[in-house]
């Protein structure tokens, strides 16, 4: 029996949950849009309104404005988004344990063997207008046999559809698509595969294994399968999901960093940042990681071993201080920064002590960064912050 898996997707997410809270701006092409002061003026999310006048995810602010100029801008709450994206994954629970998220606007649901939801284009109507009565937010919803496919339906028509792609109408509705449509071909990959002729998904089903391993990689076969419906990987709840790779954060200063004392603000939030969630998510890293952003927008990054795993926000910010000290030599300011950690291992797992370490001092650093935590946790980020510099450096 064919397992019934549906995929559904906020319409607009943040747009649309902006416009819960600013229903004036209805009927009117709106975005969600960074801070141009602070650099960060890019458009993150755009009503149906504004992507019908072309702009784009990503696109910055006075490129939207020249295609729309009616366009009204609105700041982005992240709170507000992860408090509806509860909700909406709370309507998805009353259908089935397994639900697995994709980021903060789209899930997976398993329906199969479900009481009452053998059909899932029913179930997937009845879970839209769900959706819409209790939040205010619209979804479209595909349904398949499998989680390509199901993305795919979610993506064909939007907004508020649902779109099933079956064993017999996937070649007529999917084959046709560009290849780009397809999850996990993004730009690169989809110019590697136009290089070699392969423009619809169609093309992509019938193209050689083989020839597509060569030229991908692992990935080539992979996305051969997926193309032919023969994804077989499963729904899986939050508990059953593998550990991440690494944890990090990265950020574009609101101004140019022209020294190491503007460097040392930057990491000591970073360290802290990051920090935070290595201890939220119960691990410590082995490996740290600098990312380097000059004003032409190129990236570089470098690493550095720790000689104990660590969650410590000094040890992090003193490993980023040092290995930046190591390779930049200032050959002209900096945009922005990105720290990283990596080899991720659980925080209570047994490790080797160093003769040069003082456990007292390390055992205070590690109660004040989980009371750091606490404060932050309960009463905002910004509720507590250093004054002063945590290391000494030179301008």
């Amino acid at each position: 029996m064919d397992r019934v898996i549906l995929h559904s997707d906020i319409n607009a997410c943040y747009a649309n949950i902006e416009l819960l809270y600013e229903p004036r701006l209805r009927g009117q092409p709106m975005a969600v849009c960074g801070d141009a002061a602070t650099r960060r003026g890019i458009v993150l999310a755009k009503d149906e309104l504004a992507k019908r006048a072309g702009v784009k995810t990503g696109m910055a602010i006075w490129q939207a404005r020249q295609l729309c100029p009616a366009l009204e801008l609105v700041p982005p709450h992240f709170d507000r988004y992860e408090k509806y994206s509860r909700l909406v994954r709370q309507i998805y629970e009353r259908y089935t344990d397994r639900c697995e998220p994709f980021g903060l606007d789209e899930s997976w649901l398993d329906l199969t063997g479900c009481l009452g939801r053998a059909d899932g284009e029913a179930a997937a109507q009845e879970l839209r207008r769900q959706v819409r009565r209790e939040t205010g937010l619209t979804v479209s919803v595909g349904v398949s046999w499998n989680k390509v496919f199901a993305k795919l339906g979610s993506d064909y028509k939007k907004p508020d559809a649902v779109t099933a792609i079956s064993r017999e109408n996937f070649r007529s509705l999917v084959w046709p698509l560009p290849v780009s449509d397809l999850l996990m071909v993004g730009p690169h990959t989809a110019a590697r595969l136009e290089g070699m002729g392969i423009l619809r998904i169609g093309q992509l089903a019938a193209a050689e294994p083989e020839l597509l391993r060569r030229r991908l990689g692992k990935a080539g076969p992979t996305l051969h399968a997926w193309a032919n419906g023969l994804d077989q990987s499963p729904v899986r709840r939050e508990e059953e999901f593998p550990p991440p790779k690494s944890i990090g954060n990265s950020t574009t200063a609101p101004r140019d960093l022209l020294c190491e004392r503007d460097v040392l603000r930057t990491f000591t939030a970073l360290s802290e940042s990051v920090g935070a969630r290595l201890r939220e998510a119960g691990y410590c890293c082995r490996t740290l990681e600098i990312e380097l952003r000059s004003t032409d927008l190129s990236w570089t990054s470098h690493r550095v071993r720790l000689e104990s795993p660590s969650d410590s926000n000094r040890e992090l910010l003193e490993q980023a201080m040092g290995l930046f000290r190591q390779v930049h030599r200032w050959p002209g300011p900096l945009r922005g920064l990105g720290l990283r950690c990596c080899e991720l291992c659980p925080a209570g797992a047994p490790r080797q002590l160093s003769l040069f370490s003082d456990p007292v001092l390390e055992a205070k650093r590690r109660s004040l960064d989980r009371t750091l935590d606490a404060i932050r946790g309960k009463y905002g980020k910004n509720s507590i912050i250093r004054g002063g510099d945590p290391l000494r450096v030179s301008d």
